[in-house]
């Protein structure tokens, strides 16, 4: 278990702690003079998760471990942390339903494709839209959180919600025209190798025939 596997496991652990926070009835808490609501301490919960979600891909890739392991764990624990803040915003009656549906419905389709393409051998890599998505995601949810202390931010938070909608959808289709491509490319490539075979498979019958034919015809020596 290295580093960060370590920061992967630990952005899950956030999962549930971000929840309770979250969906706690306005509660006050009170450190060193300074007052902290419960949509304050859930923020503090998603940066730390947010980060930890940068500094392990970081670290991977710095030190050489990238493992088999983390690769699964990232994208699981990404789509464990967006889902679980979009779900507790809907509970706190901040985010509109169908947006929570529609996004975390994205997240589920992609993995899918994503999933049956590997089943395939076809590799889907990320793209640089489905980055952009992300970042989105994270102020997006980081401002419906302040916009609950501070309601003149909920305009400026539901405009970036519409922006996540609009990368989640856009980079939605470039994943599945990407696993359209490979997948037919695929399908073709097989069936020219299959034609192929079959075509090489007939020739050698044909061949056979034809020695056997020839054999057939030729005269008996009589001693």
């Amino acid at each position: 278990m290295n580093a960060p596997n370590i920061l992967t496991l630990l952005r899950i652990f956030f999962v549930p702690l971000l929840v309770a926070a979250l969906v706690q009835d306005h509660r006050r808490y009170v450190l060193l003079g300074i007052v902290f609501t419960n949509e304050i301490i859930a923020l503090a919960i998603f940066w730390v998760a947010a980060a930890t979600d940068m500094v392990d891909g970081y670290l991977a890739r710095r030190w050489g471990q990238v493992t088999t392991v983390g690769t699964l764990l990232d994208p699981i624990a990404d789509k464990l942390l967006i889902s679980a803040a979009l779900i507790s915003l809907v509970q706190v009656r901040v985010l509109p339903g169908w947006m929570a549906i529609l996004i975390i419905g994205r997240e589920f389709a992609v993995t899918g494709l994503r999933s049956i393409a590997a089943s395939a051998g076809y590799t889907i890599a990320a793209s640089d839209l489905g980055k952009t998505k992300m970042v989105s995601q994270v102020i997006a949810v980081s401002m419906l959180l302040l916009s609950v202390s501070f309601p003149v931010l909920r305009v400026w938070a539901m405009v970036w919600m519409w922006c996540v909608v609009f990368f989640s959808l856009l980079s939605a289709g470039l994943y599945f025209a990407k696993f359209w491509r490979k997948v037919d490319v695929g399908i073709k490539t097989r069936g020219r190798r299959e034609l192929l075979t079959f075509a090489k498979r007939e020739r050698r019958k044909k061949r056979k025939r034809t020695m056997a034919a020839g054999n057939a015809t030729v005269p008996t020596r009589v001693v």
